[in-house]
């Protein structure tokens, strides 16, 4: 390296540190939109590490996606999950910043603190979210360039790995291109909706085998997800939708309320939506994901967060659309996808499965994973399933070749960041070493 590069290199270390800055909570951190198009906006939230570093740049970047599509990386994924703080504002034992420079993405457009100025800027599908990711990830990387050298690792969880997953095939063809200048090294995929329709599939069968359902309950709700595959075989994609909403919604009668994201959960009685008023009317980001949307958490963001950082949209106004428009995308797989990575990649890819989730569960997403075309799949196939031991406990089991690795996590549901934090760290340290 010559000297010019070297004072370079530092120049731009030294200017990046010196735009970190107090935003809500702990530690330096640094925030900002991006127009990736003309009519949308998106909104970035970075956490620089905690860890005890000369330099920021010493340790690895990774960015978090949730899923939905609507579900807000900046509020749930921050304050429920891996940030400095939960949501009520006390310290997280294991939040990730404490090794890891965390960047926050709200996405697709008009999640969270992201918007759109006109109907026309909202996605439709999942390649036109990996594109906006992809503008959004250039224009960070223009405010902080010292991170183009950084090893970035892109984390996912439910749909958030869908969009990740196309999202990482689109960065690691445009690295290689030089059409951005980064260091992009893998994506993991948690509980992610990657094959929706095995995971459909698969909720009768999981649900019997776990004590959750009877045998009648067993033929009802697989009747519900058999006119759903039906849909899916015929690409009826909006139909098969709504006929997914429905089949959650003959569960929810039938088990009287099971918490989708971890089957044991203690819930109160009560049907969510009528089985008909599900089956007549397209489903709804409020009606299906009411985890996120928390009335204390949403006090949060529009309140001291927004004013701390000094924001001027209202976190969360547009999300029940941002699900909405996507209606036509959401059952479609992206296994190709993961197959493309995996083929022509030398990106690190992760599939990492809680347990005790019901709306993917793991025999679905074990379906897809094992079905997959893939350069090294016999080898994968043929190698040893080990346990994943921290600190003496079996937090869960791991099966791994060349660069790709499968993840069972126990004592964990769809949120395995916060169902088995220990775990999560464990899997972290080895997927960005």
């Amino acid at each position: 390296m010559t000297k010019f590069s070297i004072l370079l290199l530092a120049t731009l270390c030294f200017a990046s540190e010196a735009l970190a800055k107090k935003g809500f909570g702990p530690g330096e951190q640094e925030w900002g939109y991006v127009k990736v198009r003309p009519t949308a906006h998106m909104f970035w939230w970075l956490y620089y590490t905690t860890a005890n570093v000369s330099s920021y740049y010493e340790k690895p970047l990774v960015i978090w996606l949730q899923g939905g599509p609507g579900a807000s990386s900046t509020s749930y994924g921050n304050f429920e999950e891996l940030g400095p703080l939960d949501v009520d504002l006390k310290p997280r034992n294991y939040t990730w910043v404490k090794d890891y420079n965390v960047l926050f993405i709200d996405n697709p457009v008009g999640t969270g603190f992201s918007y759109i100025t006109t109907q026309a800027g909202y996605t439709t599908t999942n390649t036109e979210i990996a594109n906006d990711l992809l503008e959004c990830v250039k224009g960070f990387l223009k405010q902080l360039p010292a991170f183009s050298n950084v090893p970035t690792y892109i984390t996912t969880e439910s749909y958030g790995g869908k969009m990740g997953a196309e999202f990482a095939l689109s960065w690691y063809r445009a690295q290689q291109k030089g059409s951005i200048k980064s260091n992009l090294k893998g994506v993991a995929l948690g509980d992610a909706w990657i094959s929706p329709i095995d995971s459909v599939m698969t909720w009768a069968p999981f649900l019997l085998a776990t004590g959750m359902v009877d045998t009648a309950g067993y033929e009802k709700i697989n009747e519900a997800a058999v006119k759903t595959k039906n849909a899916v075989d015929t690409k009826q994609w909006a139909t098969a939708t709504r006929l997914w909403s429905y089949t959650e919604g003959v569960i929810d009668q039938i088990t009287n309320n099971i918490d989708f994201y971890n089957i044991l959960t203690k819930m109160e009685p009560g049907n969510k939506v009528s089985l008909m008023e599900r089956l007549k009317s397209e489903p709804t980001f409020a009606q299906e994901y009411s985890v996120f949307s928390d009335a204390s958490l949403d006090k949060l963001m529009n309140g001291p967060v927004k004013e701390a950082l000094q924001l001027s949209s209202r976190h969360g106004a547009q999300s029940n659309l941002v699900f909405s428009k996507l209606t036509g995308d959401f059952m479609k797989p992206v296994v190709n996808i993961v197959e493309s990575l995996l083929n022509e990649t030398n990106l690190k890819v992760a599939v990492i499965s809680g347990h005790m989730d019901l709306i993917v569960d793991t025999p679905g997403t074990l379906r897809w994973v094992e079905k997959m075309q893939w350069k090294n799949a016999n080898s994968w196939h043929r190698s040893a399933r080990t346990a994943l031991v921290v600190k003496g406990i079996i937090e869960g089991y791991v099966k791994s070749y060349g660069n790709f690795s499968m993840y069972w996590i126990n004592r964990a549901g769809h949120m395995v960041p916060k169902d088995n934090p220990a775990a999560m760290a464990w899997i972290l340290n080895k997927f960005t070493s």
